[in-house]
């Protein structure tokens, strides 16, 4: 089937409210773990995973850490108005964060109707008083001003004020065990909206034996946007407009990954599409002969030539960041894996199990074809727990 075919139907199946995980269990690696290979479906607990990981793997992590993103202020009149920070606006996460009388971030706000531009809104926290008001209302978000006084950073404001941002398919209020809970043991660069939720399930005793029994460890950084829960609501898959996300990668990581190909195990889709942005933002940069190019479009994948090994791809970029004088690669994706994708670096994926009609299950479905639907029949059928908070797979080819 041509790309332009695919329905978005075709990538959905019957997903009812009581078999969505609302909470973690209270044990991260006692969740169940569905493995797939060579079309062979099996299940155990997530803290047996290694003895079903090829010899000398290397799993790749996204390191992001979840920002307490979601604000709730008054007017004066009383009215509550919920204001969701997506990304900065025109600046970087770090600078953003590190702001301490003003800055200005994408949002999406609750109650809008009532927030009229004209409004200043405030939030009271440790001392301080949080204003917003509208800056600038865009078609997918609204460009909110923040500014208070008393020289806290803006990272500590949200730490104090903010809120988990949990998926609205949970349906339910952040509590305070979801500060922990909805965070990667290994969690270390701020500025995600969304868990990578893959990660969840490792505890620091799995990662140590992973490495004790040979397995390498290696980490990048993708900031998971809001984008990541909309689901396809186009009749055409390639009709849905995917959301772009910053990906960051040492220089180091490169060299270690770089003759790596055929042992690269992606803990979660945004690593995985990390690493193959990756190769698609070298075949750009070797096609345009622009060291300077940084950013892959949804097409790119589908357009560029794949002449380049994943060893070339790491080497040229590698080459670009020492000229340069950069130790890490940082650019934009809005990569979108569906059927007829060409697999250019990893040879596994640890993922939990998504929703119907999304863009995450469109990947999986490109990794093992047909046999998605098996694999979640099985889940189904057998009281695996799905989303966020669910349960886990390994699909190996």
């Amino acid at each position: 089937m041509k790309r332009e075919d695919l329905a978005s139907k075709d990538f959905s199946y019957d997903l009812s409210d009581n078999r969505i995980a609302k909470f973690p269990l209270a044990n991260r690696n006692q969740s169940k773990l569905l493995t797939y290979k060579g079309g062979i479906i099996n299940e155990d607990q997530f803290v047996n995973l290694e003895n079903h990981l090829p010899k000398d793997s290397v799993l790749v992590f996204n390191n992001t850490k979840v920002l307490a993103a979601r604000l709730q202020f008054k007017k004066v009149t009383g009215t509550k108005i919920e204001v969701f920070c997506l990304e900065p606006f025109q600046t970087t996460v770090e600078q953003a964060l590190s702001a301490t009388n003003t800055c200005v971030w994408e949002c999406m706000v609750g109650n809008l109707k009532r927030f009229k531009d004209k409004d200043v809104i405030a939030l009271e926290i440790a001392g301080i008083l949080l204003k917003a008001r509208i800056q600038e209302r865009k078609e997918q978000a609204v460009i909110i001003r923040f500014e208070w006084e008393g020289g806290l950073p803006f990272s500590t404001i949200l730490e104090e004020a903010g809120e988990v941002p949990l998926p609205p398919y949970l349906n339910r209020m952040a509590e305070e065990n979801d500060r922990k809970t909805y965070q990667t043991v290994y969690a270390q660069e701020e500025g995600a909206v969304a868990a990578p939720t893959a990660g969840l399930h490792f505890v620091p005793q799995q990662l140590k034996k992973l490495e004790e029994l040979g397995h390498e460890l290696a980490y990048l950084t993708l900031y998971v946007g809001a984008g990541t829960f909309r689901p396809v609501k186009s009749e055409r898959l390639t009709e849905h407009q995917m959301h772009q996300e910053r990906i960051v990668i040492k220089k180091q990581t490169l060299q270690q990954l770089a003759n790596k190909k055929g042992k690269i195990i992606t803990v979660g889709t945004t690593s995985l599409r990390s690493l193959e942005s990756v190769y698609w933002l070298a075949a750009k940069r070797k096609m345009l002969s622009n060291s300077a190019e940084s950013f892959v479009s949804q097409d790119d994948a589908y357009q560029l030539p794949t002449d380049l090994s994943w060893q070339g791809a790491c080497e040229l970029l590698i080459n670009h960041l020492e000229k340069s004088g950069a130790e890490v690669l940082d650019f934009y994706s809005a990569l979108f894996i569906m059927p007829t994708y060409q697999w250019q670096v990893i040879s596994g994926l640890i993922t939990n199990f998504h929703q119907p009609q999304s863009t995450l299950l469109a990947l999986v479905a490109s990794w093992i074809g047909e046999d998605w639907k098996k694999v979640y029949n099985y889940a189904l059928q057998n009281d695996f727990r799905f989303l966020s908070y669910g349960d886990s797979s390994l699909l190996l080819k």
